[in-house]
Formats: C-alpha cells, structure tokens, sequence
C-alpha cells in the first residue's frame, strides 16, 4: 500500500512539474513572440487624410515649372504648364514609391530613381512606373491655389 501511495505522490510531482515547466515555457515563448508581432504589425493611422489644401499662390510657379507640396503625409507635385495650366498630382513615383519632379528641360514628370517619366496627364510614358500617377483637382480661391482629391 505505501508503495501505491509513493507511485502516487510520485506521479501528482511529476503532472505538476509536467505543468508548471510547461506554462512557464508557453509564457517565455508569449513574452518573446509578442512584443515582435507588435513590432511587425503596424497601428492602425490615426492621422486623417485631407481632402483639400493650398499648394501655392497664383503667380508663384512661373509657365514650364512645378512645385512638391505636402498634401497631409505624403508628397504632391503642382505644375504650371507651358500653356499656363495648373496640374497636380501625387509626388509618389508608382515603381518604387521615389518622390518625382517636374523637368522643364522635358516638359514632363520625371523619376530620378530608375529614370521614369510621366506627362503632363500623369500617365506613365517611359520607363519601369507601372501605372500613372494619381490626379489631383486643382482649385483657385482668391491668390491661393487649392489642390484637393478626385473623387
């Protein structure tokens, strides 16, 4: 009976230790993997995105020149023709995500990082860009020029 009672005692230490170095392993592993996935896993953006905002002044970009704005967090071109009208776009290059400028030699848009180039409609004409870039209505309000989002 002692024997039974000993294989007993034997058994409830080896389940406990069974568990407690099991739980502990499950929460050193939560503990490492945790604070990775948070790392890897961004925050959602709290920033709200504009729908509108002045780029420049009337008078301010001569005809054949282009200006970058910030349009929230991200980078946008404005461009005076060389007819004298106002365009703008997205800055970001649609290959590798490259901030793009106007090029009054070329009389178009152009991406100094692999060479591509756009024109005055933002289509890709030339190079590795896979698709246009994205317009941007341009607005005039007294002297300032108002750039907001098509919808």
């Amino acid at each position: 009976m002692s024997e039974t009672l000993n294989n007993n005692s034997n058994k409830s230490r080896r389940n406990f230790l069974k568990y407690f170095l099991g739980g502990g392993l499950t929460a050193f592993a939560f503990s490492v993997i945790y604070p990775i996935l948070k790392y890897l896993i961004p925050p959602p953006s709290a920033e709200v995105k504009p729908n509108s905002v002045a780029a420049g002044k009337v008078g301010e970009l001569k005809p054949n020149s282009g200006k970058i704005f910030r349009f929230g967090n991200e980078p946008g071109i404005l461009i005076n023709t060389p007819r004298g009208e106002l365009k703008a776009f997205t800055a970001i290059c649609t290959h590798l995500a490259c901030t793009v400028q106007y090029r009054d030699d070329f009389e178009h848009i152009w991406c100094a990082c692999h060479d591509g180039h756009y024109n005055l409609n933002g289509i890709n004409i030339k190079g590795p860009p896979p698709r246009p870039l994205t317009p941007f209505k341009v607005s005039l309000k007294g002297d300032q020029i108002f750039v907001s989002r098509e919808t």
